[in-house]
């Protein structure tokens, strides 16, 4: 199986085409990583890195902020030109598609020709407003260290005589480090192999794994002690928890329903199209990592506003309820876990229109089999979708969960519990799986092996060589 693995990776660069993508890809990521590594200029990002680390040495890197750090590949850490990311334009993204599903002009325009073109350009509009926005907020947390990043001692300010050029100046590199991060991304998409954008994202989260990777090994090498305090059994543990976990991310994340469609003989013009049989495939998990995402968001509210008005005002009542909404907390997971399960079922219902559904195939001459075509369809569809959804929000909720329980009763840090689960499990395996589909549509296209694809699965002959 390894064998035929590497064999079909070799294969990927017989074909002029798909090695040129790969490396085109490849070199814009090395563009992205260091657009996280350049400090912006006048900031003592070295100090920051050092408080970073020195938190994930104590586990206390749970905070919003680590998670943050985690999606900007460390940007944040080292107070790089890319700490903002491409979260701004994911948010201005996923604003887009709410209000597309709420606001009827909009959703109009989406139905129109030409029409996604025009709302993918009000994206990147917001993008550019909403890291106007959040750079402003950071250069102010850059240069209040003190209150922005709870236990760092000093400045970050190099030199505070031109505070307002600091200011004006870390906006717009912010913002431009953004917009350039956007705009790679899409290049990908266009020139590359993959989505673009996702892959930004999951260099970044792979980018930490070698740090991670360090932390894991201290927890059982720590120093001089090795052979008082290194545990085999929980190390064997730990890597048949990561590979358990890893393995069902994967299958339910290609888990689908599929559906029988039946095609009935129809005229098209003046020719006659024969009836035909095809499946509608309904994702287990069909709204991916967003109601984590969602959850999260929402979620770091409370705690920041109880702690702060409790400061403020000096009561000490909003204080103790701040840290019931701390992160590992009781109350914190279990509003967690249901409010996962509400988003996945509000972002499926934005995304999943099966009245729409439904009059396509009534259009199209389909129907489902044992269903009338019409409103019986759009009944089972609705009915169908919601029991596969309850299962794939208990999904998200155990793998969600899984971080704050490692971190919290094992004692692991949070950036190895990130890899064990979470958004970063579950975007680095959408993502991967993704780009590998991308690269077997290639290969199977010149009729060479796929990665997904084996011997026992393929129907037919199974052809060799090239055109």
């Amino acid at each position: 199986m390894l064998k035929g693995f590497f064999t079909t990776f070799a294969n990927c660069f017989k074909i002029p085409e798909l090695k040129s993508r790969i490396f085109f890809t490849i070199l814009i990521l090395c563009v992205c990583r260091l657009i996280a590594m350049i400090p912006v200029p006048g900031l003592d990002g070295a100090a920051l890195s050092e408080f970073f680390k020195e938190l994930s040495e104590k586990q206390e890197g749970g905070s919003l902020l680590s998670m943050y750090g985690l999606f900007t590949g460390g940007a944040l850490q080292r107070c790089g030109i890319g700490s903002l990311g491409i979260m701004p334009y994911i948010s201005a993204t996923i604003i887009i598609q709410l209000m597309s599903a709420v606001v009827p002009a909009l959703s109009k325009l989406a139905r129109e020709e030409g029409g996604r073109t025009k709302i993918i350009q009000y994206g990147r509009y917001l993008t550019l407003v909403l890291c106007l926005f959040q750079g402003a907020v950071m250069a102010l947390a850059w240069e209040n260290p003190g209150k922005a990043f709870q236990g760092f001692q000093g400045d970050l300010i190099v030199n505070k005589d031109w505070i307002w050029m600091y200011r004006i100046q870390t906006v717009i590199i912010l913002t431009t480090g953004t917009m350039l991060l956007m705009w790679l991304g899409e290049q990908i998409t266009e020139r590359g192999i993959g989505n673009g954008i996702s892959l930004v994202i999951t260099i970044g989260i792979l980018a930490q794994l070698p740090q991670a990777c360090q932390m894991l090994l201290e927890l059982f090498f720590p120093g001089e002690e090795v052979v008082k305090k290194f545990n085999l059994f929980h190390a064997v543990a730990l890597i048949g928890l990561l590979l358990a976990v890893t393995a069902a991310t994967i299958a339910v994340t290609q888990a689908q329903r599929k559906i029988p469609v039946q095609y009935a003989q129809r005229q098209v013009g003046r020719k006659m199209v024969q009836g035909s049989s095809s499946f509608m495939p309904l994702r287990v998990n069909y709204a991916g990592v967003m109601p984590i995402i969602f959850a999260q968001a929402l979620l770091m509210f409370p705690e920041m506003l109880l702690s702060w008005t409790g400061r403020v005002l000096e009561i000490k009542l909003l204080q103790d309820l701040s840290v019931y909404f701390g992160q590992g907390q009781p109350v914190y997971v279990i509003t967690y876990a249901l409010m996962i399960i509400f988003f996945t079922y509000f972002w499926t219902a934005t995304q999943f229109n099966e009245l729409q559904i439904s009059d396509d195939l009534k259009k199209n001459g389909g129907y489902i089999p044992g269903v009338r075509p019409g409103q019986a369809t759009c009944d089972f569809l609705h009915h169908t979708m919601s029991r596969i959804t309850l299962a794939g929000a208990f999904f998200l909720t155990i793998i969600a969960v899984i971080p704050m329980m490692m971190a919290d009763k094992a004692g692991i840090p949070y950036l190895v519990s990130q890899y064990f689960g979470g958004t970063s499990l579950l975007i680095s395996v959408g993502v991967v799986l993704d780009t590998m589909r991308q690269m077997e549509s290639h290969l199977l296209m010149r009729h060479y092996d796929g990665f997904l694809q084996g011997k026992k699965g393929r129907k037919g002959p199974r052809l060799r060589g090239r055109f």
